[in-house]
């Protein structure tokens, strides 16, 4: 891996690390939130989740325009809205320009979801695709714990702290943008666009081995016309299943609950009887190991492979869920076991679906609707985000204290444990495969 390489993909990984960041941060925001505009079970929800459908819409849309105008030009688009939402949010006067801010970042982060993952599969070799990929999934637990520690540091600063809290996103974006001038263009765009010459030389900085004819001549052989991608076209020519199955992987993906943790593990603390101050220094522990074990994965998944390892790791979330859902509702176990529970079930997601399932969504699709496949993906993940996010604090205000998030969690296990027979049959494997080589699978 040359320098180049490493460059670009550090770069466009960024996109991951402010994906974590906005989406963290409102953790420990989130109790001076409630105070400073009252929020209710519903405005609290519909708050944190304005960012997810925010997410929504960005995963939606920008397969089209990446396609037309490049990865890397709206990827500079992305990291400008992340500016924008880092300063409208921490200034926001009332519930609504909270929101609204909310939801331009959270269309930042969808965008970046489809995008970063999509231009590192595109410009990485075969055999390091697994680990560059995850690039994008260790930005995005950085993201999260970066976001948790300043959280915690910024927590007696006074009442103020949460608008402090939020407008720090603005220094990350800002180095996110500058750094993407320096990233070139995707070689699969632009062989698409028909600027092969470019595309030669971008493929000879990225890997000084590559027979970069070769690489061309295959990359246009898999090649359509990406402008006729639309439902039609993917049943026509037999992609509906794998179509299916992106949006599969996304919704398993959000079942885990892991987002809950990430948005709402300061709350959930708090209703267990921790303090304010101990509940968002356990959220710290939860994003350092989640920190540790996308490491892990990192390592693992050039040679276990990206299968092995999501099926190991949903097998394990299984048994943390259910263990964590059983104590908090029964009480039977120390508090301590609470915060022990979800540290295990944060080390099994990210050493699997955490890591995995970008890398996937980049790579399952061929090179005709890549973009479009990834964005249909990631508009699954973001849907199911939204509305978990949303309906956590109202089903959980619906039961008796404790027993709401007990049921919440339980359903999370089960949905977990059935993910495992999916992926097992449905899957397939693509550690050390070429992109163009998945076109020849499908047919």
């Amino acid at each position: 891996m040359n320098r180049k390489l490493l460059l670009s993909t550090f770069a466009t990984a960024l996109g991951g690390l402010l994906f974590g960041y906005e989406t963290a941060i409102i953790n420990g925001a989130l109790p001076f939130l409630t105070d400073y505009f009252e929020f209710s079970d519903f405005s609290k929800g519909f708050a944190v989740s304005a960012a997810l459908f925010g997410s929504i819409a960005g995963a939606f849309t920008i397969g089209r325009p990446s396609d037309r105008f490049g990865r890397v030009v709206m990827l500079k688009v992305m990291a400008l809205l992340f500016i924008i939402s880092s300063f409208g949010t921490g200034f926001a006067w009332n519930i609504s320009t909270l929101v609204i801010f909310r939801f331009i970042g959270g269309i930042a982060v969808g965008g970046c979801s489809v995008l970063s993952p999509l231009y590192i599969a595109e410009i990485s070799p075969a055999k390091y695709r697994g680990r560059l990929g995850i690039t994008f999934q260790l930005a995005i637990v950085t993201g999260i714990l970066l976001a948790f520690f300043v959280d915690y540091l910024l927590l007696n600063t006074g009442p103020n702290n949460w608008r402090f809290m939020l407008v720090s996103m603005a220094l990350p974006s800002l180095i996110f943008f500058i750094l993407l001038q320096t990233v070139s263009r995707s070689p699969r765009w632009l062989v698409k666009e028909g600027r092969e010459q470019e595309a030669r030389d971008v493929l000879t900085t990225l890997d000084r081995d590559a027979n970069v004819d070769e690489m061309v001549e295959e990359i246009s052989r898999t090649l359509r016309d990406h402008s006729e991608v639309k439902l039609s076209y993917v049943i026509k020519h037999g992609y509906l299943n794998l179509i299916i199955l992106g949006v599969l992987i996304g919704m398993f993906n959000q079942f885990t609950g892991i987002n809950i943790v990430m948005y709402y593990a300061t709350d959930i603390f708090r209703s267990a009887g921790f303090s304010t101050h101990s509940a968002i220094g356990q959220t710290v522990a939860i994003g350092f190991i989640n920190l540790i074990f996308t490491l892990v994965a990192m390592y693992l998944i050039d040679k276990v492979g990206r299968k092995k390892l999501l099926l190991t790791g949903t097998l394990g979330m299984s048994v943390f869920l259910g263990l964590f859902s059983y104590a908090f509702m029964n009480g039977v176990f120390p508090d301590w076991s609470l915060l022990l529970f979800l540290l295990g079930f944060t080390a099994f997601f990210s050493s699997s679906q955490g890591a995995v399932v970008w890398v996937l969504l980049a790579e399952m699709f061929p090179n005709d609707i890549r973009a479009f496949g990834t964005s249909i993906g990631s508009f699954s993940l973001w849907f199911f985000n939204g509305v978990t996010t949303l309906l956590y604090p109202i089903v959980v205000g619906m039961f008796q204290p404790g027993m709401g998030t007990g049921y919440v969690f339980m359903f999370y296990a089960i949905m977990t444990f059935f993910s495992f027979f999916v992926f097992k049959k449905y899957l397939y494997e693509m550690k050390g495969k070429t992109l163009e080589s998945l076109s020849d699978k499908t047919h």
